[in-house]
This record gives C-alpha cells, sequence and structure tokens, in this order.
C-alpha cells in the first residue's frame, strides 16, 4: 500500500513540474493543493489521512495543536533548511521526522533591488499612466548615485545587497546587534555606531535579519520617527521585525517617504488591510524566495528527503 504525501499551497501549480518524482511514484500517491487553506478545521480535514506533507516556507504553520490533530503524519518536509512556523519539539514529540532543502538567497537579493528601484523611480504609478492613457511624465525620480544604503543585517543576503548597492555608486552602512568591524571591512561597507546612527543617516534602509526575540519589533513607532522624511524602507526579511501598526502610521502620516514590503504579518494580506491601499507602498505577495531556480532546488530535494525517509536514513533533518 502506498504512502500519501501532500503538497501544500501550491499556488502556481508548479510543484509536479520543477522535479522529477518518477523515483517515488511506486511508494508514494502525491497529490498537491493550490488553495492556501487558512481554517485549521477544514486543513485537517484535508491532510489527516496524509502520511507525508511537503509545506512551501512559512505559508501554512505546523504549531503542536495542529500535529496534535495528524496522528498518521511521518515525515513533514519544509522548503529551505529553517522554519519558524513549525514547532519542532512538538513534531518531534510525536515522532514526526522534519526535513528541509537547499535553496538560494540570490532570488531575495534581486527582488530587494526590483522593490528599491521601483520605489525610486516611481515604476508602478507611470507604468499605470501609460496604460490609463495618463499623463507622460508625472514624478520625478531620486537618484541612487551618491546616497547612503542602511543594512539591518550583514549576513549572506545582506552583504550582497551592499555590493550591488556599492555597483550603484552608493555609500553603504550596517548595523545588527551582532556585526563586527571585521565584518564590516570585509565588504567593503561602514559599520554603524549605533541603530539609530543608520536610521538617522540613510536613504534607504533594508531589513536582511533573521526573526528572533531579539528583532521581533525592532523598528518601532520611535524608530521609524528617527528616519529621514525622504527615506525608504525595504523589508524582504518578516514583517515582524517592524511593527506594522507603527508602519502603518509613518506611511500615512509621511514620516518616511514611503515602503517597499514583500513580507506581511498575515499573508496572504487581508484585503481589508492598510497596506494594499496606501500610496508610498510598494508590495509583493511573499516573492523574495519564489523563482524557477529555487522551486527546482525545493522540489527536487523534497523527493531526495522522501527517498532517504523510506530507506530509513533521513537526510537534512531539522528535529
Amino acid at each position: 500500500m502506498k504512502l500519501r504525501c501532500a503538497i501544500l499551497d501550491d499556488y502556481q501549480h508548479a510543484a509536479r513540474t520543477m522535479a522529477d518524482w518518477t523515483s517515488i511514484s511506486d511508494r508514494v500517491e502525491v497529490e498537491t493543493f493550490h488553495q492556501h487553506l487558512d481554517n485549521e478545521d477544514e486543513l485537517v480535514s484535508v491532510i489527516a489521512d496524509f502520511d507525508i506533507i511537503i509545506m512551501m516556507r512559512e505559508r501554512t504553520p505546523f504549531r503542536a495543536p495542529l500535529l496534535a490533530r495528524l496522528p498518521r503524519l511521518k515525515l513533514l518536509v519544509t522548503t529551505g533548511m529553517r522554519n519558524a512556523s513549525i514547532d519542532l519539539a512538538a513534531a518531534a514529540s510525536r515522532g514526526v521526522v522534519v526535513c528541509g532543502t537547499s535553496g538560494s538567497g540570490d532570488p531575495t537579493t534581486e527582488l530587494t533591488w526590483a522593490l528599491i528601484l521601483g520605489l525610486a523611480r516611481n515604476i508602478v504609478q507611470e507604468h499605470n499612466a501609460i496604460r490609463t492613457n495618463g499623463p507622460w511624465q508625472s514624478t520625478i525620480g531620486s537618484d541612487l548615485q551618491g546616497k547612503r544604503l542602511g543594512l539591518l543585517g550583514l549576513g549572506k543576503l545582506g552583504g550582497r545587497v551592499a555590493r550591488i548597492g556599492q555597483a550603484f555608486g552608493m555609500e553603504v552602512m550596517a548595523w545588527s546587534q551582532n556585526l563586527t568591524q571585521e565584518r564590516a571591512e570585509e565588504v567593503g561597507v561602514q559599520l554603524a555606531a549605533s541603530k539609530e546612527e543608520l536610521l538617522e543617516s540613510c536613504d534607504i534602509v533594508s531589513v536582511h535579519l533573521v526573526l528572533s526575540e531579539r528583532t521581533r519589533g525592532l523598528l518601532g513607532a520611535k524608530e521609524l520617527r528617527r528616519m529621514r522624511p525622504s527615506a525608504y524602507l525595504i523589508n524582504t526579511s518578516r514583517a515582524p521585525i517592524v511593527d506594522q501598526d507603527a508602519l502603518i502610521e509613518a506611511l500615512q502620516n509621511e514620516w518616511i517617504a514611503g515602503a517597499g514590503l514583500d513580507v506581511f504579518e498575515i499573508e496572504p494580506l487581508p484585503e481589508d488591510d492598510a497596506l494594499r491601499r496606501l500610496p508610498n507602498v510598494l508590495t509583493t505577495p511573499h516573492l523574495g524566495y519564489v523563482s524557477r531556480a529555487n522551486y527546482h532546488t525545493y522540489f527536487q530535494d523534497a523527493v531526495e528527503d522522501i527517498e532517504a525517509f523510506l530507506s530509513g536514513s533521513p537526510i537534512r533533518k531539522l528535529s
């Protein structure tokens, strides 16, 4: 009898075409679900009879209460090697093996710059004007050359973003609680003496930190008020790093010029959310990791995870 595998939140109907599933087809029956199931009761009714679940990033959280309602679940595969929406301790206590996949941060780096450039040159507004026979050249773009880019976090992604900023002729400054002078010099950026110095002196502030108890709410009303009225805030990391109510207030009252956002506390973003309507916000629906190369890696590695689990030697274990 075959095991049953569910692929959740396959929004783009891509999972079955991004990997070769034939290596497990004689032992595993795979079914994909394309619509997000937000209601837990509905979700359980759909996936309770599956032995294996493949989840895409944090689209559907697997907390202890949900795991307790899935007695058949044996293997949970998440794309990527870090997923804060999984209760690993609860999974381990129920004998559920949790495995991850490889992935690249390059697509997120590229999207960061798409948001920066989109805001700086008013791309959406000018594009819409052309499409609707609106005014020809109604805005004046902001230059990047000679401006200062501030990075909250200088890990792999922050380092890549820094180098692109330097290629645009920008001065780059970085800060995080653990950032050292040695790391800043390695990337060729200025180490800010404090978070406050970075916020007060930079024209664009981009977030590249891991969400943790130390970074949750790192930017609140007090911090956003320190930014320049002409500055842009970019967040392709995790929404809770920035207090969302404070961000909306900052945008509504023009404490800052605008924001480029790819991450939100509730995803999909509720229809009545203010971030859908504010004119000085450029939003994308958490596309940072969504690229062909990443999807090929995610789903091919997921197949490998399942093969290894079936052979009794799980790989890329998170718990």
